[in-house]
Formats: C-alpha cells, structure tokens, sequence
C-alpha cells in the first residue's frame, strides 16, 4: 500500500511539472514568439533570392508593443556634421565628449540622458579611406566609460573595447588609418557590464567613411535633403519623462514603447519626388526591425554594415537587428506634392517622408555595379572555429562560458582567412535570436543552414542575426593584431557575459 502511494504521488508530482512546464513555455511564446522553421521567414530577399531564409519578422526579443500614435509629428532631428579640430590634405582630427545632460522629447519635464558633445546621441564624423584619424575622446560621465568604433577595421588597442576604460574626467587618444571602403559605421560605449545603461541613455553617433567608388557613384548624397541618417531606438518614459534603465531593465533585452528616430518622437522629413537615400541604424538595446513602406512599393539597399553591396538589391521590407546597418534608396518620383509615405515598423509608424516640391527630372535608373566583393559559396572547407550561444538572462553563454577579462577563448593569425561556424543553440526554454557582432573587421557569410545567404548577405558584414536553431559559416580576415571582442548585440545578454576575445597575432 506505501509502495502504490509513492508512485501514485510520483506521477501526480510528473503530471504537475510536465503541466506548469507547458504553462511557462506558453507563456514565454506568447511574448516571444518565434518561428519554427525557415519558411516562415519573409522579407530579406527578392523574388531571385533564396527564399527558404528570409529574416523573418522574428519579434522574440520584444516584450513591449510599440505605442503607435500617428497625431505626434514633429520634424526629424538631424545629427550635426562635426566640424574637424583640424585638418590637411592627409589627416584629420576630432574631439568627442561623452557628458551628461537634459533632452525634451515630449511636453513636460526634460528627460536626464546622456550624449556626446550633446545633451543625446552625438554628431557624424566624415573620414576618407587613407586618411590618418586623430580623435581626442573625453569622459565627463560620474562613470567610467569607453568609445568603441562599431565596424572600424582598427588596432586593438584603440577599437574601446572593455579593455580601455576611460574614468570620469579622464582623456584618451586615438590615431589610426582608414583602412576600409566607404561606408555607414557608428560608435557607442562598450565598458564592462554597463554598454546596456550607456546606450540607453543615449551613447551613440555615426562615422561616415567615404571613398573614390563612394564620389563616383549617381546616388542621393546631399545630407539632410536626399541623404538622411535613421537611427532606430526604443524608449519607455516614466511619467515625469524619465528613462530609469535601472527600474525597467530587462536580462533578455531592455525594450520600450517609444519609437525615437534621431531622438525624434513621431518623425518627418520634407523632399523633393526624387530618389531618397535612408541609411538605417538599429541602435536599440535589444529590439528587432522590420521595415517596409506603407505604400507597399518597393525599395533598393544598396549597402549593408560595410559597406556597398555589389547590385543594388530590389526588397519590399528588411529586418535589422540591434548594431545591424543597411542603407537603402527609395524613389519618389512617381509621387506629387502634398503626397506622403510612411517607413514603418511593421505597422507602427518610424518616419513620414512628405514630398513638398515636385522636379522635373527622372529619378533614373540606380547604377548597375556599386561595388565588386568577391564571393565564392563553393568548395566550404572543414570550419576553422565553431561557436555556439545559448542561454537566457543571466545564464546565457558562448561554448558554455561567461566573458572572462583574463581569459583568451580564441587564437587566430593576422592575414589568415578563417571559416567561423556559429550556432544559435535553441531549446524550449531559448528560442531567442542572438545578433553577432565581431569587433576589428569585417567578414563574408557563407551559408544560413548550408543555404547561400540571401542576395542582401553578399557584402561586408559586421554584425549577423543568428535564429533559433540556426548555424551560420562566415569567412573572417583579421589584418590587425591583438585582442579582438566577439558578442551578442543584445547589449543586455552582453553585459550578462554572452562575449569573448580572441587573440589575433
């Protein structure tokens, strides 16, 4: 009789925990959805395109429905073009100052942020490939912090990794060459454990990198009438308009309910019905774009985080995920004055572009070649090096490890071509996408599943979506030497250790 009470409370205590396990897993899905399988995946590629990868309208990480209301409008901001220290025909020098400081977003009281030699986000430094940088960096934060260059081909020892903190009033300086083709990078701080806050607060900014290919090429390049710089955040506003990371913070990925653009709630621009370069920059803690036009129409990108993409690729709608670029080329021509066109997140408004003068001219035809980056998806070899994420909140992982400071996890030789395969280790309890970001260069994906990336994936990249389940070979070159940060952009899951270094020699 004992003995029939202990199985029948064993299977009582089993059907419980197989019960509230179902719940927990319901509940995580409902507000992390995710998909299944690739072909659920749409918008990344075009007709010509492998249609079994996509990217997917993949919302996992948000847990905050975006606040769409369509009455706010108020005219984009435009980060200002900062005006160099000096200058000569080979070198060129800037300061940058991360301080504290109060920004109005919405009526009432003005919101406590952070931004460089600004209140929020910071100016847009122009340099050109051969040029020599000089950048004074200087921290009046209560706080240490650092200055990462996102995408810059740059020495170790200057990229501002974790392992370059500057303290409060401290300065620091930082000289390289460009070494890279033009394109659409951004900075952002990158201190242990509190790059998430940082950014969140508004450590942010672009570097422009122009070139001979970039002069020569017919595409829209006058700033702030054909050419415009969308950086993408969410926010929460408490009631008296205060962020208050600490009280909202989330371990998966901090979201919010507020769309900034540029730091502009409800944004618009006013055009001419020409052809309209966006370069669009998810600087979102966590969150996952989707972006399409209201109309419907099509659009081109033409460059991806490093910049052109051989062809200018037709798209109908594309995902970023944060630290993720594409810049993209969207032709009003066929639009009359007064008309308007919505940039949305998938249905939440994110710019209204209002055509205000008609011109006579036909936009055109975009250029046919834009850039020539070799690809070769034949003849894989045997990857060279395999990391697998995994993990959720605090116990997330890369090869079953936390970032370590003291500990190298890789070893890699400058001038050597790599195959890295990197896995997204999904189980029911971690179904997330996992943004990969690799600092000191830029690299080539090979294959999504054994599958040749999608047309928009055959250029420079610096940070990947990797789905739940999904395997991804890259090609990487590293031509400088040191110690280099890999990690997910999920600044959140960075902060929680989801990063490690390789030492490049």
């Amino acid at each position: 009789m004992k003995k029939n009470k202990l199985i029948t409370l064993f299977l009582f205590s089993l059907i419980l925990l197989i019960v509230v396990s179902i719940i927990l897993i319901l509940n995580f899905n409902k507000s992390n959805p995710s998909l299944t399988n690739n072909e659920n995946r749409t918008g990344m590629f075009n007709n010509d395109t492998n249609s079994t990868m996509g990217n997917g309208q993949m919302r996992s990480n948000d847990t905050a429905d975006i606040i769409d209301d369509s009455q706010i409008q108020n005219k984009l901001k435009l980060p200002p073009l900062l005006e160099s220290d000096q200058e000569t025909s080979t070198d060129i020098s800037y300061t940058l100052t991360a301080q504290a400081g109060t920004t109005a977003f919405k009526d009432g009281p003005l919101t406590e942020t952070y931004g460089y030699n600004g209140s929020y986000l910071g100016p847009i430094l122009r340099i050109r490939k051969g040029q020599n940088v000089h950048l004074t960096t200087v921290n009046k934060l209560n706080e240490n912090t650092s200055f990462h260059w996102h995408g810059l081909q740059i020495p170790s020892n200057v990229d501002g990794g974790p392992h370059s903190p500057i303290q409060p009033n401290g300065t620091a300086t930082v000289d390289f060459t460009v070494m890279q083709e033009a394109a659409t990078l951004w900075f952002h701080p990158h201190p242990e454990g509190r790059t998430g806050e940082q950014v969140y607060n508004g450590l942010a900014g672009l570097i422009y990198i122009e070139d001979e290919n970039s002069d020569a090429l017919d595409l829209p390049k006058d700033y702030g009438i054909n050419d415009f710089p969308i950086i993408v955040q969410d926010r929460f506003f408490d009631e008296n308009n205060q962020f208050n990371y600490q009280d909202i913070r989330n371990m998966n990925g901090t979201n919010g309910d507020t769309l900034l653009v540029n730091g502009t709630i409800g944004p618009y621009i006013e055009v001419k019905n020409e052809r309209l370069r966006l370069r669009l920059v998810n600087g979102s803690n966590a969150r996952n774009y989707q972006f399409n036009l209201s109309s419907e129409e099509n659009f081109y990108q033409i460059a991806s985080d490093g910049g052109f993409l051989n062809e200018p690729v037709q798209m109908d709608t594309i995902q970023l995920v944060p630290g993720e670029r594409a810049e993209i080329v969207v032709d009003l021509s066929a639009y009359k004055n007064g008309d308007t066109v919505q940039v949305l997140d998938g249905t939440a408004e994110t710019l209204s572009i209002k055509i205000v003068e008609e011109i006579n001219s036909e936009a055109g035809s975009l250029p046919k070649t834009l850039n020539d980056v070799s690809t070769n998806f034949d003849n894989i070899s045997v990857p060279d090096k395999e990391l697998t994420f995994s993990g959720m909140g605090n116990m997330v992982a890369i090869n079953g490890k936390q970032f370590d400071m003291n500990r190298i996890d890789l070893r890699a030789k400058k001038g050597i071509t790599e195959i890295w395969e990197i896995t997204n280790l999904s189980d029911m309890m971690s179904r997330m996408i996992h943004p990969f970001h690799l600092h000191g260069v830029q690299f080539k994906v090979l294959d999504r599943n054994g599958e040749v990336p999608p047309l928009n994936e055959h250029g420079w990249k610096d940070t990947i979506a990797l789905y739940p389940g999904e395997t991804v070979r890259i090609a990487v070159e590293f031509s400088k030497k040191g110690i280099f940060m890999y990690h997910c952009h999920i600044l959140e899951h960075e902060d929680n250790g989801m990063m490690g270094q390789i030492l490049v020699e």
